[in-house]
């Protein structure tokens, strides 16, 4: 194999490969030797074929699966000698006659164009300086999230009428219903209950159905006239009208709840300390996963200042035209940006640019630090990412692990920010971190894009 470099720019390297056809000749020889006897072909005893009838027959075949395989090989082999770490696939485009390749009467020569991975010294580790913001959570903050599970856990009681008037329903209120749904003078499956919960202004039932029980009382019998939506999920009662003969068993007035061991014990805990102990934990948990986003937006802003190198076009391209298929998307929706709204094309291109220079800045950079620090994501990390996310998926868990078992790329992009956070875990153990305790507000406040 003879290579000789074309092209040296930046990170662009271009390299003319030729394998002289006496190399191919010789392989393809082989290959015949080893199948011959192998074969059964009418007309000749088991194992008793000519090698020249192989070639022959076969031969435009067998040299394709040669100058295929050659191909990969010396491809491969002509980068590694080069000290080339390709930044994306490589392309290749032949030189020459390939059928006089495939012939056996011309060498195979080809030119190799790759862009490859820039070659820097990432910044070490325990140089950085970050700053941490801490924040402890208080009884206040105990005390508020208390008060978020009382309303989230609204207690109901017996609706009382003033006078002797009877107690009717109003909006909030909690009804216990018996219901027969109707299409014309016929019941439809699903459509009836006994003992059901609802409450009104919840938007649990269908559109329509539960103001009117607006003003009911207990005891009543109300038709209710509906109409269900056209995208409902049953398509044999999308659109249609249909009436629901509803009796009102008992109507349930809504009353302050209050933060007590009774509460506590309808969560399935022992007692209201025990509750305010989880709170108080899930409250640090916020906290700390606050605290460890800012860092990191801070160790990502420093590396970003302290590395400067060419990027690869072809990867930089790439990122730049998913965050503009984004911004475009946007912007055919109406959801553009506010700050972007009044922005020519020519600027938001020139400022998501730089965000697509920084993303890929960045992720090389961490690269580079996690290989020399042989930081590894291993395929159990991977496995329960996967299962995190196949349960989003509901009935559809085994779809979910077929796909990305039978998708290399899907799987990389849920392995690459396992990597990304295992790499900025290990800087963080070798960084110089001060806590700078701040405010609550502070600590939560949404940093700027």
């Amino acid at each position: 194999m003879q290579v000789v470099e074309k092209l040296n720019e930046g990170l662009s390297r271009v390299l003319e490969v030729t394998i002289p056809k006496d190399e191919l000749t010789s392989k393809l020889n082989a290959k015949v030797a080893e199948i011959a006897p192998k074969m059964n072909i009418k007309g000749f005893r088991p194992g008793k074929v000519p090698a020249a009838h192989v070639r022959k027959v076969y031969g435009k075949e067998l040299m394709g699966e040669i100058i295929q395989e050659t191909l990969n090989e010396t491809t491969q082999k002509a980068m590694d000698d080069a000290k080339i770490r390709p930044a994306s696939q490589p392309e290749l485009k032949p030189i020459g006659d390939i059928e006089g390749v495939i012939a056996g009467n011309a060498d195979l020569a080809y030119e190799l164009a790759v862009e490859m991975m820039p070659i820097f010294t990432p910044v070490e580790p325990n140089t950085v300086e970050l700053n941490r913001p801490v924040y402890e959570a208080s009884d206040a903050d105990i005390d508020e999230a208390l008060k978020s599970v009382v309303s989230g856990n609204k207690q109901y009681e017996e609706k009382k009428g003033k006078g002797k008037a009877a107690a009717k329903a109003e909006d909030g209120d909690k009804l216990i219903i018996d219901f027969v749904g109707k299409i014309g003078d016929e019941a439809f499956e699903g459509g009836s209950a006994e003992g059901a919960e609802l409450v009104i202004g919840s938007g649990m039932f269908i559109p329509g159905f539960e103001e009117q029980l607006i003003g009911a009382k207990k005891g009543e019998v109300k038709t209710l006239n509906v109409t269900f939506p056209e995208d409902y999920g049953a398509k044999n009662l999308a659109g249609k009208a249909a009436t629901f003969e509803t009796t009102v068993q008992d109507i349930l007035a809504p009353k302050d709840g209050e933060a007590d061991d009774e509460l506590a014990k309808s969560l399935g805990l022992e007692s209201l300390q025990a509750l305010k102990d989880i709170l108080k934990t899930q409250l640090e948990q916020q906290y700390k996963a606050a605290s460890r986003f800012k860092m990191k937006r801070q160790l990502l802003d420093v590396l970003d200042e302290k590395h400067d190198f060419d990027l690869p076009k072809r990867m930089l391209d790439a990122e730049f035209q998913g965050i503009w298929a984004q911004v475009e998307q946007d912007k055919a929706n109406g959801q553009l940006a506010e700050e972007d709204a009044n922005k020519s094309e020519a600027e938001l291109r020139d400022e998501y640019m730089k965000i697509a220079e920084r993303r890929v800045r960045l992720g090389l950079v961490l690269a580079e630090i996690g290989t020399r620090q042989n930081v590894q994501v291993t395929d159990q990390e991977v496995s329960q990412a996967i299962m995190q996310e196949a349960r989003n998926y509901p009935g559809q868990e085994k779809q979910v692990f077929d796909f990305y078992r039978q998708n290399p790329a899907a799987a990389a992009q849920i392995r690459a920010p396992i990597y990304e956070e295992k790499v900025c875990d290990f800087i963080f153990t070798q960084a110089k971190v001060t806590d700078t305790p701040v405010s609550k507000e502070e600590l939560l406040k949404e940093d700027e894009a």
